[in-house]
C-alpha cells in the first residue's frame, strides 16, 4: 500500500505544539521559561501547549529547576516510554532487529543471518518473526511505528525497492505494506546506509555537524549524505549510491548492477572475497593461505583476521580497497564539501590502516579548501548506527507537525486507520 499523502495544511497551534515538544525531547529547553525564550512564544501560549502535551502523555512534570530570582520553575521531561518503535536493518547476509523507545534508545536487539537472495516474502517473514520474538520478551510495549532499512535503492515516497542489484525479486515489492499489515501502524522504509548516516548524526560522532558523508564499506559500498542538517535523498531516493561510481577501466570485472568499473566491484567486500582465493596462493601469504588449506570458509571476516595476523597479502588487499574508496570519496569531498566523513561497514572498520589509507587518498586528491577542517573517522556506534537511525527516522516523522495534526487528538499514532492496511 502506498503511503497516503499527509495533510498539507497544519494549524498554527499544531506547529507550535510540535516546536515545544521538539525543544523538550531534544533537551534544548527543560522549563516553560526556557521554552518561551528559545521559541519566541508568549508564556501563556507555552503554558497552554505544555498542558496539552502533558494531557496527551508526551510530556511530564519533573523536578524543580534552578531559580533565577523568583519561584523555581518546574522542569519538564519527554515521555520516551509512551510508545516504542520496531526497527530492522536488513543486510545482504545478516539482519539486525530492535525495539527502541521514543528517545531512540534501543531497549532490545537481536542479530541473525538472512539471505536476501531468497526473495522478499521469505526474508521479511523471518525478520517479522525476529521482531515478534523481541516483543514477547518485553512488557507494556505499544508499537507506534516501524522502520526498515534494506541494502538497495528505495523510493522514499512508496517504500518500495527499485531494481536493487543484490536483491533479486525485490524490485517494486511493497515492503511498507508487508509490515503495515502485521503491526497495524505507520511504516517507513529507507536505504540502510541512509539509516546509518542518520544514526551518526543523531547519536554518534557526527552530532553537531551539518554536512556529512557516511560511507559503508561492507559486502557492497554505499553512502548517506546530510546537507545543512537534513538528509539528502535526492529526487527519488537514490542519492549517495557511491558503490556504482565508475572508478576504473577494468572491463573484465562485471558489477552486480551489470556495468563494469564500479567502485563496489573493485573494492567492496564481495570483490575482496572474489579475489582472495587466487591471491592467497602467493607465497608471501601466511595466515590466509593456511586458513584456506584448512578449508575454512572464505569471507570478509577471514580476510580481516588474516590482515590482523600480519598476512602481507591480506594487508595489501585491504590497502588497495581503501585507496580506491578514498579516491572515490575525494571527488565527493570536492563536490560536496562535508565537515566529516564517517567510515563504517565490516571492511571500513576493519583496520586502522584502512582508515589511514582513505585519509591519505582524500587529502591527496581533494581541493585544499574542502579538506582544511575535514574529519575522517569511524564510530563506536558500529553496527547499531542503522537501528538507531531508523528509530529516529520514524520518531521524527511521527512527531512532525504534519503527523501530529492527524493523530494527537486521537491519543496515539495507532489510531491512524488511514495508515494501516485492513485484513
Amino acid at each position: 500500500m502506498d503511503q497516503k499523502p499527509l495533510v498539507s495544511t497544519v494549524s498554527e497551534q499544531t506547529r507550535t505544539l510540535a516546536d515545544v515538544l521538539h525543544l523538550v525531547r531534544l533537551g534544548s529547553a527543560r522549563t516553560r521559561p526556557e521554552i518561551s525564550r528559545q521559541s519566541g512564544l508568549a508564556r501563556n501560549v507555552v503554558a497552554d501547549r505544555v498542558d496539552h502535551l502533558i494531557q496527551a502523555g508526551l510530556l511530564a512534570e519533573g523536578e524543580l529547576g534552578a531559580s533565577t530570582g523568583g519561584r523555581a520553575p518546574r522542569e519538564l521531561r519527554f515521555r520516551a516510554d509512551a510508545g516504542h518503535i520496531l526497527v530492522a536493518e536488513i543486510g545482504a547476509t545478516m539482519c539486525e532487529v530492535g525495539v527502541a523507545d521514543l528517545s531512540g534508545h534501543l531497549v532490545s536487539t537481536m542479530e541473525a543471518p538472512v539471505d536476501v537472495k531468497e526473495g522478499p516474502d521469505l526474508t521479511l517473514d523471518h525478520v517479522s518473526s525476529l521482531l515478534d520474538g523481541l516483543l514477547k520478551n518485553l512488557s507494556d510495549v505499544s508499537v507506534w511505528g516501524v522502520g526498515i532499512g534494506i541494502p538497495g535503492p528505495v523510493e522514499w515516497a512508496t517504500g518500495k525497492p527499485v531494481a536493487p542489484p543484490i536483491m533479486p525479486g525485490w524490485d517494486g515489492f511493497d515492503v511498507r505494506g508487508f509490515f503495515e499489515s502485521r503491526y497495524r501502524c505507520a511504516v517507513w522504509v529507507d536505504n540502510d546506509v541512509n539509516a546509518m548516516a542518520t544514526g551518526e548524526v543523531r547519536a554518534g560522532v557526527a552530532q553537531g555537524h551539518q554536512d556529512i558523508i557516511y560511507v559503508k564499506v561492507g559486502t557492497g559500498i554505499g553512502s548517506g549524505l546530510f546537507s545543512r542538517g537534513q538528509i539528502h535523498r535526492g529526487a527519488q531516493g537514490a542519492a549517495g549510491d557511491i558503490g556504482h561510481l565508475a572508478v576504473g577501466t577494468r572491463t573484465d570485472v562485471v558489477c552486480r548492477c551489470g556495468n563494469t568499473g564500479c567502485l563496489e566491484a573493485l573494492a567492496g567486500g564481495a570483490a575482496l572475497v572474489r579475489d582472495a582465493k587466487d591471491l592467497a596462493q602467493d607465497q608471501r601469504s601466511t595466515h590466509l593461505r593456511s586458513a584456506l588449506e584448512a578449508e575454512r570458509p572464505l569471507d570478509v571476516a577471514l580476510i580481516v583476521e588474516a590482515a590482523l595476523f600480519g598476512d602481507p597479502v591480506a594487508i595489501d588487499m585491504l590497502s588497495q580497497s581503501a585507496l580506491v574508496v578514498g579516491e572515490a570519496l575525494a571527488g565527493m569531498v570536492s563536490m560536496f564539501n562535508p565537515s566529516v566523513i564517517v567510515v563504517g561497514g565490516r571492511v571500513g572498520r576493519s583496520l586502522d590502516l584502512y582508515l589511514a589509507t582513505i585519509r591519505r587518498a582524500v587529502l591527496a586528491r581533494s581541493l585544499p579548501l574542502a579538506t582544511r577542517s575535514l574529519l575522517i573517522i569511524t564510530s563506536p556506534l558500529g553496527d547499531r548506527a542503522g537501528l538507531i537511525g531508523l528509530a529516529f527516522t520514524v520518531i521524527d516523522e511521527l512527531l512532525s507537525p504534519e503527523m501530529l495534526s492527524q493523530w494527537l487528538e486521537e491519543g496515539t499514532p495507532t489510531a491512524l486507520k488511514d495508515w494501516t492496511q485492513e485484513g
